[in-house]
């Protein structure tokens, strides 16, 4: 087969590519080296938890099943902060730079009370904010060119928005 030959560019973004889903890629066989990261406990004894209990009694009892079963599952980095608060926010904002550089997937922002109601309905219940090159994974190894960022800018999130409300909504009917 003939070697391909590729421009600076695209070779340095099919390396980053390789790089960024080269993170989650691990051997495994049936169960064993499967890693579960676990982030809401929805129900238990017949209890829904989803809208009862805020997220630190989430966190609290995901960090025990972790201690229980270190093999299987992996505890999530948190960091709570105070939106109303300038150097919180900026605090949260480092914390996610710091994270995403290093090519952890990014963070998801939910609101602490669990279930909450704002002027206008329910707050959606988490919005994913991915790093960089876990955003490579995605939309591809050229998304970072400036012509793909202004096509993806120009995108309107409402109907992502929707979505997430519908999916956390379905997860819910159950319970």
């Amino acid at each position: 087969m003939p070697a391909m030959i590729f421009a600076p560019a695209r070779f340095a973004n099919a390396t980053a590519f390789v790089t960024a889903y080269g993170r989650y890629c691990w051997p495994t066989d049936g169960l064993d080296g499967v890693r579960i990261a676990p982030f809401q406990v929805l129900a238990g004894a017949g209890e829904s938890f989803a809208s009862t209990r805020d997220h630190g009694w989430h966190l609290a009892v995901l960090d025990r099943l972790v201690s229980a079963a270190p093999d299987r599952l992996v505890s999530t980095d948190r960091l709570v902060v105070d939106v109303t608060d300038d150097a919180s926010r900026d605090a949260a904002a480092h914390w996610w730079e710091a994270m995403t550089n290093t090519g952890v997937e990014g963070m998801v922002v939910k609101p602490y009370g669990g279930r909450v109601r704002g002027a206008r309905g329910l707050v959606q219940p988490g919005v994913k904010c991915r790093g960089r090159e876990y955003l490579r994974i995605i939309y591809g190894p050229d998304y970072a060119e400036p012509a793909n960022l202004d096509r993806l800018r120009t995108r309107g999130l409402g109907h992502k928005r929707s979505l997430a409300s519908r999916e956390y909504a379905l997860g819910l009917a159950d319970l």
